[in-house]
């Protein structure tokens, strides 16, 4: 059975010290103020937390972690993906064109979205944490309870770090209209002390999609690996610490394990967000919004799939960055698309094949054919709109890469190697016997494609700055996005980053 609640029974868990039911429904919403005040009411509000990160749609903005629009800030002003303007289709007020082309502005609804998913959570954390400090529970229950939602806080907060750099922190129950931004460097320093701070009190062992020691460790690698772009100072030994911390996972021998409808049983997925359509999740979308309108017709004879709307896809060079061999290659789509029930290639309304292409001709009005697209989570038959897999944020995977690139940063590329290798043996394809930085860049993009950490990577490595398809060199303040003007207008006290 799909596992949906990855927090109700947490009391049990932290005060017995042992395993319960997580196959209950997730309680998202509490009617009364009055309700959380004992351990039994408790149990089914901190929960919430991590409901918030699934995201949400309202009239303003979607804020969908999996896709849009908070996935598709990250990837498509990456070197990854990209959404080309076809026809009359996703032009969307220019939000992709700037995004390609990165001339974003303070108004484009990516930019919104994600600091809106990001509060949003944040502030449900914070009344959940009130709640808790007000119920009958003893400070000691209350700490390790508080640890974990302090914890899913920390990775709002650390994304939030990343995208924006200056930002207002807040931790009362207060939302944060009307508090002014904190500097970078103070946002890095909280979210390191809180993770710190919390550590001890996180459960040790394995918990499927709970805030644990090993994922607090994983994110404060992520905070170390790239110190260096927040505050100036590299901290390399301290990322291989604390991946050295991370236990209990190992990499499956099968890549597509971690991305099975079913990927619960993955020994490589540290953390992930649970869906379950049945039960009602929403948000997990992002293979409809890739594949051509008739792309149903490849995955059942009688088209029994979800519409599909023929939207983000790869940029040219980054399925040709993987070796023929690499069975990471398999986790897109190009080339001729086949009718499960003629045999016969499909052809879309023009009466052209379905072929898709690697080469985009041109961005801002390209064929609807054109463009790798991205088929990395499982697809079956029968699929709906929404998505039943877990979504990844954290594998082990990640791990092994990020010792990789401070042993070669540190200068010892042959323990460099050791990491990697290890990597692409899963993949099927050799090591070569000397590797460098641009190399474990490259490796970076391959492993991870679509899993949203690419953006931090181009940071780090200096090609975002560079000039690449389709978008000319990018000046040094767009390393952060500005703040949404849409906050700005609610809250005078806020400060646009610089450069906007």
């Amino acid at each position: 059975m799909k596992i949906l609640n990855i927090f109700l029974g947490i009391l049990m868990l932290v005060m017995a010290a042992s395993c319960t039911n997580l196959d209950e429904k997730l309680y998202d919403k509490v009617s009364s103020s009055d309700y959380g005040k004992t351990p039994s009411e408790i149990e089914t509000i901190v929960g919430r937390a991590y409901a918030s990160l699934r995201g949400f749609s309202d009239e303003i903005s979607n804020a969908f972690p999996t896709c849009e629009f908070v996935l598709f800030l990250s990837e498509t002003t990456s070197d990854e993906a990209c959404i080309p303007t076809r026809g009359a289709d996703w032009y969307d007020e220019g939000r992709y064109q700037e995004a390609q082309f990165h001339t974003w502005t303070p108004q484009n609804l990516l930019v919104l979205s994600a600091w809106r998913y990001s509060y949003t959570g944040i502030n449900k954390i914070n009344l959940i944490i009130d709640q808790v400090n007000k119920s009958e529970l003893s400070d000691d229950e209350k700490a390790v309870v508080n640890a974990e939602l302090r914890g899913v806080r920390a990775y709002y907060y650390y994304m939030l770090l990343d995208l924006y750099g200056n930002v207002p922190i807040t931790t009362g129950v207060s939302i944060a209209e009307g508090i002014t931004n904190s500097p970078r460097s103070e946002v890095y320093a909280f979210v390191e002390s809180e993770l710190l701070e919390i550590l001890d009190l996180l459960p040790a062992e394995k918990l499927y999609g709970r805030f644990t020691q090993n994922v607090a460790n994983t994110l404060l690698a992520r905070l170390y690996i790239n110190s260096e772009v927040y505050i100036g100072q590299a901290r390399w030994d301290d990322c291989i610490e604390a991946c050295d911390r991370v236990k209990g996972y190992q990499l499956e021998p099968n890549y597509f394990t971690n991305f099975l409808t079913e990927n619960e049983n993955s020994q490589e997925n540290i953390w992930v967000i649970p869906y379950d359509s049945k039960e009602g999740t929403v948000g997990n979308f992002f293979a409809s919004l890739s594949f051509h309108y008739k792309q149903k017709q490849a995955f059942s004879a009688t088209s029994n799939y979800t519409d599909c709307v023929n939207g983000i896809c790869l940029q040219p060079g980054v399925y040709s960055a993987f070796d023929d061999t690499d069975i990471r290659k398999q986790g897109f789509l190009e080339g001729d698309q086949i009718s499960m029930a003629t045999g016969s290639v499909i052809l879309m309304d023009n009466g052209t094949p379905l072929t898709y292409t690697e080469e985009i001709i041109d961005y801002t009005n390209a064929f609807q054919n054109e463009g790798v697209r991205i088929k990395k989570y499982e697809v079956k038959e029968g699929e709906t709109w929404e998505r039943d897999h877990d979504f990844v944020l954290m594998r082990y995977a990640e791990i092994l890469m990020m010792k990789a690139e401070c042993y070669m940063r540190m200068g010892a590329p042959v323990m460099a190697r050791q990491m990697v290798v290890q990597i692409r043996e899963r993949a099927n394809i050799e090591t070569p016997a000397d590797i460098d930085i641009e190399f474990i860049d490259q490796e970076w993009l391959r492993e991870f494609t679509l899993e949203g950490l690419r953006r931090s990577v181009n940071i780090r490595m200096g090609d975002w700055f560079n000039p690449w398809w389709n978008k000319d060199a990018t000046p040094e303040y767009r390393a952060l996005f500005p703040i949404p003007q849409y906050e700005l207008d609610l809250n005078s006290k806020l400060v646009q980053n610089p450069g906007y």
